[in-house]
């Protein structure tokens, strides 16, 4: 299975779930790497995602283009003047695939980032045949966001397979309360919930692999 780890927005937790759903797929018997691949700004997160495979595969394959400008793939790629080489990125996925049974991908932001003029993470979902699974973080507009991205996700003709809400801070406003329940009720796709500070993601693992 190969899934592409998207977000509403930046910042909602994408690493995080993406590091956590690795080391629980490795540690229950999945053979699963994780790729960023496009990083924009600081490399934390691929750092983390060799850490979580145990340095299973080299820092090019896990991360083929690292611009070093912290905004959007292609607002990064005009500011640095340079030419993004997508086929670094379809080779070094197609390894990745080859070798092992799960690739989990993690987008840059939200899922119509640009990462070229265009080009953005739907045309690299259907380009490398990923299902998708969408972030969201726990936070007023999040019923808004998410139905936005699910639906652009469809549109696109992609296997939107799961809402993951994470509880990126503390409960503190009342739409924080009712933000999973109203999604599970709106969405026809399965909806998990992340509580603030866990990593215990086994139920996603699970259902992805059909035990659930």
């Amino acid at each position: 299975m190969n899934l592409l780890i998207t977000g509403t927005d930046t910042g909602v937790g994408k690493t995080v779930i993406t590091v956590a759903m690795l080391k629980n797929a490795r540690g229950s018997g999945i053979d699963c790497v994780g790729m960023k691949p496009i990083c924009s700004g600081g490399n934390e997160d691929v750092i983390a995602i060799l850490e979580a495979i145990d340095h299973a595969e080299p820092e090019h394959l896990v991360n083929p283009i690292w611009l070093r400008t912290p905004a959007s793939p292609y607002a990064a790629s005009v500011i640095e003047d340079r030419l993004l080489d997508m086929d670094s990125v379809r080779d070094a996925f197609q390894q990745l695939a080859s070798s092992h049974d799960w690739v989990l991908v993690e987008g840059a932001g939200g899922l119509t980032v640009p990462i070229t003029r265009e080009y953005d993470f739907r045309d690299l979902a259907r380009d490398l045949h990923l299902s998708v699974v969408i972030v969201a973080a726990n936070r007023l507009g999040a019923i808004n966001h998410t139905r936005l991205t699910v639906e652009a996700a469809k549109s696109a003709g992609l296997d939107c397979r799961m809402v993951v809400i994470n509880e990126v801070e503390p409960l503190s406003e009342p739409s924080q309360a009712s933000n999973y329940g109203l999604l599970q009720d709106l969405l026809d796709i399965p909806v998990m919930y992340v509580e603030h500070g866990q990593t215990d993601v086994t139920e996603i693992v699970n259902h992805l692999r059909g035990k659930l």
